[in-house]
């Protein structure tokens, strides 16, 4: 059969398909044929197009499979084709400033749900024979697809169909570790760093120790985390992953070094932002004016700081623009988020700490 396929006209294969395949599959074949000559000339819109054709064919006989699941692997096939090239077919529109940024992928999304939604109906199979296991490669795609558009929200109801299936722990190693860095990385940018920590080292620690370039990628949404929770990165580790972008950094947060660390993000704007982590860095200011606060404190060893002990140590950072005023509020925000246990004595302008553990530790207050 495979022969008289080979000879088929792969710009025009329907006739000779249908001759040979029962439907739905003559379609399927016959999508993926013109889909493969569309990527032989480099039209990805068009082979986008077909391979939508050759998912809803897919999606006929998968779903006409009652309690089988032996072509899963066939979708995984087709899904991630279809997500790469919607991902072409975009980046080939833009160049040529037709459609709108995204318009293909979200169509995708759309299409590859219709899947997730056959495998996560099947409650009548038996588990080894249960389309469910096809859920979480789904999720991955889709979560591919809306980190790039930019639509988080929508991981939501996904996150939440994993986290209640009896099979979250049963997935493939690989699969989880995909998983757990999308959503730690959902948890980042919701500001629940704890959570994120414990997504992002799980997919750190189980990703394969071969695969230096995703271990890299993790480390950089799980390094600004353990920023933010106050366990700073040894040099030795940013060499090894070639991440020493964030060695001034980190070098700025622990001494207390406001100077540094403006320097520092100022320095590798261009790479933060382009990760997309250059906001959540701008939060380690809070965490470093504490440790110049700190560091004050250890200096003057007294529990009733004068304010203006706190103004010259910024103005020494070469902050020149801050005034009393702006003192008070830095302080009354650290003492907000749990940084700094006292308060603000506005009549004799001093911060009264506590006696007992003025400033925490970062990992008991984020």
């Amino acid at each position: 059969m495979m022969d008289q396929m080979i000879f088929c006209d792969l710009a025009n294969p329907e006739e000779r398909c249908q001759q040979i395949l029962e439907p739905p599959y003559d379609e399927m074949v016959a999508a993926h044929l013109r889909c493969a000559f569309a990527v032989a000339n480099h039209d990805f819109v068009e082979a986008y197009k077909y391979q939508t054709f050759v998912v809803q064919s897919f999606l006929k006989a998968f779903q006409a499979h009652k309690e089988e699941n032996w072509a899963l692997p066939i979708m995984y096939a087709v899904a991630l084709d279809l997500r790469i090239f919607a991902n072409s077919a975009d980046q080939q529109l833009g160049k040529k400033g037709k459609g709108k940024t995204g318009d293909m992928l979200e169509k995708a999304a759309e299409l590859l749900m219709s899947c997730f939604r056959i495998c996560a109906s099947d409650n009548r199979a038996g588990i080894d024979d249960s389309k469910k296991w096809g859920m979480l490669f789904l999720v991955n795609q889709l979560f591919k697809i809306y980190f790039k558009i930019n639509k988080l929200h929508l991981c939501k109801p996904l996150i939440r169909a994993i986290d209640s299936s009896s099979l979250k722990d049963e997935y493939s190693m690989a699969q989880r570790v995909t998983y757990k860095y999308y959503v730690g990385r959902k948890a980042m940018f919701d500001s629940d760093f704890k959570q994120a920590e414990e997504y992002l080292s799980f997919a750190f620690c189980h990703c394969h120790r071969a695969t230096q370039k995703n271990k890299r990628m993790i480390l950089i949404y799980l390094l600004p985390v353990k920023m933010l929770l106050g366990h700073m990165p040894t040099v030795q580790l940013l060499r090894k992953y070639d991440l020493l972008q964030f060695s001034d950094v980190t070098k700025a947060v622990g001494e207390g070094n406001l100077l540094l660390l403006n320097e520092a993000l100022t320095k590798h704007e261009a790479f933060f932002i382009r990760c997309g982590i250059f906001l959540i860095l701008e939060k380690l200011k809070i965490i470093t004016y504490r440790n110049l606060f700190k560091k004050v404190y250890l200096l003057l060893r007294t529990h009733q700081l004068p304010l203006d002990a706190f103004l010259v140590a910024l103005r020494s950072m070469q902050i020149v623009d801050v005034d009393i005023d702006e003192v008070q509020c830095i302080i009354a925000n650290l003492i907000y988020m749990g940084h700094i246990k006292g308060y603000i004595s506005h009549q004799h302008q001093k911060l009264v700490v506590s006696k007992q553990n003025p400033f925490p530790s970062l990992s008991s207050v984020s």
